[in-house]
């Protein structure tokens, strides 16, 4: 049986319980991670807008709430539109912050100095999710599938359900004689780019395409932003498609290959990857961008997960947006802000490490 992710919530609590959060200054935004929440942010007063990922939309309402009882001054407000839309919006300007399912690439990086004050653009992660190869399916609630067999479904190559690659994994189910339906993300978008990551890196013979925020394939099936595919999948028997793990409902969902097995999803196994990941190299000072293995050897760890980041001004115009954007940030990768998300969208915990290096970054944007 898969393991729910949300039953895994208290592991982000348990994972960063022991991390602290250093305080931020003269604007007192943050305590430590446990005293989060007791501490009322009562010097700093705005709106913060953001916008971007539609993966982070159930976490960003969580926190929300949270950071409403430490900062009862400051109204948060955030644009599900997509990582490429949000990432755009940031780079004219029209908000404080982008959430985007894949670090700002260099070329945006550079545009970004048109924003931030005397700087560029940094990449902070605060949300790790499974993406789950989703499907409609009666009477199937999971399949194993390997990267080759996923890449020539969504290539329109495999079109049937008992096509022998599908067969050939899942001897014990009873595969229907029909018609996939395979459906893709209509928007740029970053849940594409990381499902296109991982597609090239573990089969590229099958899947030769770079990773992209655009869907690189012509034709099929698509969906706008995560909802969209998700309501494509709703209506369509035998249709299969890609989304955030926290929107994985009753759909069947694929166990993906990893070691000599293959594993299915879950918080825990998406904190597997994200805890051997490495920083970027040649990135800007405090940008924490990683990279990712998709071809574990570990039987346990999932390699079809995001990680979603923040990008923000190391300096902004506005110093009181700074403290704004600090006191925001504090709390997301806060022990409580990090269960908070684990408990409304199954979301796996930032480790320890990392989230100390996220610290360190927040103390430096004035």
């Amino acid at each position: 049986m898969r393991k729910s992710i949300k039953s895994l919530a208290v592991i982000a609590g348990l994972a960063l319980s022991a991390t602290s959060l250093a305080a931020c200054g003269s604007d007192n935004a943050t305590e430590t991670a446990e005293n989060t929440k007791k501490v009322e942010t009562t010097d700093i007063s705005g709106k913060l807008a953001g916008a971007g990922a539609s993966s982070q939309k159930s976490a960003v309402e969580a926190w929300k709430a949270g950071f409403a009882d430490v900062a009862k001054n400051v109204e948060v407000t955030y644009d599900p539109t997509g990582s490429g839309a949000g990432v755009t919006t940031f780079l004219q300007g029209g908000v404080a912050f982008a959430g985007t399912d894949e670090a700002l690439s260099s070329e945006e990086v550079d545009k970004s100095a048109a924003v931030c004050k005397d700087s560029k653009a940094i990449n902070l992660p605060v949300y790790v999710s499974p993406v789950v190869v989703a499907f409609n399916l009666e009477g199937i609630k999971t399949l194993n599938m390997k990267p080759e067999t996923i890449a020539k479904i969504f290539r329109g190559e495999i079109t049937k359900w008992n096509d022998p690659a599908i067969a050939a994994d899942n001897a014990d189910a009873k595969l229907p004689d029909s018609k996939i339906v395979a459906i893709h993300r209509a928007d740029q978008s970053g849940t594409t780019e990381n499902f296109t990551d991982y597609l090239h890196a573990a089969a590229p013979s099958a899947w030769p395409d770079d990773p992209s925020k655009d869907w690189p394939v012509a034709g099929g099936e698509s969906g706008d932003k995560t909802a969209g595919v998700v309501d494509n999948l709703k209506k369509t028997e035998g249709a299969i498609g890609y989304i955030d793990a926290s929107q994985a409902g009753d759909f069947g969902t694929a166990a993906l290959q990893a070691g000599d097995g293959f594993v299915e999803y879950s918080a825990e196994a998406a904190a597997k990857i994200v805890e051997s990941a490495e920083v970027e190299e040649g990135r800007e000072k405090n940008d924490l961008a990683l990279n990712l293995n998709r071809t574990p050897d570990d039987p346990e760890a999932y390699p079809l997960v995001l990680v979603s980041y923040y990008a923000v001004c190391p300096q902004y115009k506005d110093a009181n947006t700074a403290k704004m954007v600090k006191a925001w940030v504090n709390y997301v990768v806060s022990a409580d802000g990090q269960q908070k998300a684990a408990e409304a969208a199954g979301s796996a915990p930032l480790g320890e490490e990392i989230t100390k290096k996220i610290t360190t970054a927040l103390d430096a944007i004035k």
